[in-house]
């Protein structure tokens, strides 16, 4: 599909942190660059809000990470790490990131996802349909899902430009393709 980006396009960006944490961890052993994903997510447009999905955990030693997202003007949003009887952990924002995209697409021209995760497929189908907003992807392309990739507008793969989205990357070959 043919994406338009122009400077007075009004966009919101909603990051699922774990869902990049852990593929950059995986991929690459290295932490995101929250600070690249959201300047060329945004391309020069007018930034309307820009939230990132964050879980607290038992330890509660991720404050200097919120505090580093609040300095770079991403809005947090956090929740409490499940532990289910048993040791079983989840710790996932699908919901909220949906609900708040929803609410929040008839202010805005683009909807940008920081995810890779296939199951916001429904959503960014919702939005592009029944909200009329164009709806983009910026991600770690080896580690997302390829009908997400498919139904974007546009998806931005950080793989190509490692060294621009990692923190502690240094040069280190990445997982082969699967």
């Amino acid at each position: 599909m043919s994406v338009i980006k122009h400077k007075d396009q009004r966009v919101g960006i909603f990051i699922d942190t774990q869902n990049l944490y852990h593929s950059a961890k995986n991929l690459y052993q290295a932490k995101v660059n929250f600070g690249n994903v959201v300047k060329d997510a945004l391309s020069g447009r007018v930034l309307i809000r820009s939230i990132a999905y964050v879980i607290t955990t038992e330890a509660g030693d991720e404050q200097n990470f919120f505090e580093a997202l609040e300095k770079l003007g991403i809005e947090t949003k956090t929740k409490d790490l499940q532990v289910f009887f048993g040791g079983a952990k989840k710790a996932d924002w699908d919901v909220g990131i949906t609900i708040d995209a929803i609410k929040m697409a008839p202010k805005l021209d683009a909807v940008i996802l920081a995810t890779g995760d296939g199951d916001f497929v429904p959503l960014v189908q919702y939005l592009q349909t029944r909200e009329g907003v164009q709806v983009e992807v910026i991600s770690f392309g080896r580690s997302s899902s390829s009908k997400l990739r498919e139904v974007v507008d546009h998806f931005t793969d950080m793989c190509d430009e490692p060294k621009r989205y990692l923190i502690g990357y240094k040069g280190e070959r990445r997982l082969p393709r699967s």
